[in-house]
């Protein structure tokens, strides 16, 4: 079975426990002064203390339910805890209230009580005298059994309160606990993931440098091919004007040479005309 089941099996019983102690107490407070042994073997504010006891016992298992009620590992427990809870929660509001009513039915009864003891010392005789007496005695050891007893039923309800105060305490550094070991995982996930940034961050820089080496090497071979390129154009056209300049010079100097020739051949024309004689006639 589940710890927190078990737990809430055993706030059960001591509940049931409680509850039957409680009304005891109220029940014997309403019965309180009716007669005068009961009178004599408790007091009333020691019936009070015993019952504000078994209340605050109630108090503190209905905390605990309530703290439990949650922890349970199905949804049909943890409403059929809620259902309860909200039952204790009305049982000791009714016990309260019946509580209430018995201390006025007690008072009543003590009024009665001293009226009729009243009436039977007002009466005379010996009885009388030896039941003043007594009264006396009683009324001291009374008072001293009162005071002790509210002084221990106040000692118990600051250690009730101080246990509880403890329990919520513990609760608190419990839920802290949780809280700081869950925001230690998450750190340590955020430091995962920054020691993973950090990687990248470096492995970008260092591709960085690498792409700008790549860049600084392909520009300088693009200028290299660049300048090959227009230095092999220039010197194709230097080479083609030579060459057009050749033949137009080429040309130039055969129209040359070809005028000269005309020209020399026009003198020997002329030459061979005058040289030729003419017949004359006889």
């Amino acid at each position: 079975m589940d710890k927190v089941v078990e737990a809430v099996e055993t706030a059960k019983k001591e509940w049931d426990e409680a509850y039957s102690r409680a009304k005891e107490h109220i029940k014997a407070i309403e019965e309180y002064g009716k007669s005068r042994e009961e009178q004599n073997s408790n007091s009333l504010p020691r019936l009070n203390g015993l019952a504000q006891d078994a209340l605050a016992l109630l108090s503190s298992l209905q905390f605990r339910l309530d703290l439990l009620a949650p922890q349970l590992p199905s949804d049909d427990q943890v409403q059929s805890a809620t259902a309860l809870l909200d039952s204790w929660k009305s049982q000791s509001h009714n016990l309260r209230q019946s509580l209430r009513n018995a201390n006025l039915q007690a008072k009543a009864n003590m009024r009665k009580a001293a009226q009729e003891e009243r009436e039977l010392l007002l009466g005379g005789g010996g009885e009388s005298t030896i039941r003043r007496r007594n009264l006396q005695t009683k009324a001291g050891m009374t008072s001293a059994a009162e005071s002790i007893t509210d002084s221990l039923r106040r000692t118990r309800q600051l250690m009730v309160q101080e246990v509880e105060r403890s329990a919520s305490t513990l609760m608190t550094v419990e839920e802290s606990t949780g809280v700081l070991k869950k925001a230690e995982s998450e750190y340590k996930g955020h430091r995962s993931l920054l020691m993973r940034t950090r990687n990248l961050l470096s492995t970008m820089q260092r591709q960085d440098v690498l792409d700008r080496v790549i860049i600084a090497v392909g520009f300088f071979l693009f200028s290299c091919a660049v300048l090959y390129v227009v230095s092999k154009r220039f010197g194709i056209l230097k080479l083609q004007q030579k060459v057009t300049a050749a033949i137009k010079a080429g040309i130039v100097k055969q129209a040359k040479i070809g005028d000269g020739a005309v020209a020399n051949g026009i003198n020997d024309n002329a030459v061979h005309r005058v040289d030729v004689p003419l017949d004359r006639p006889a």
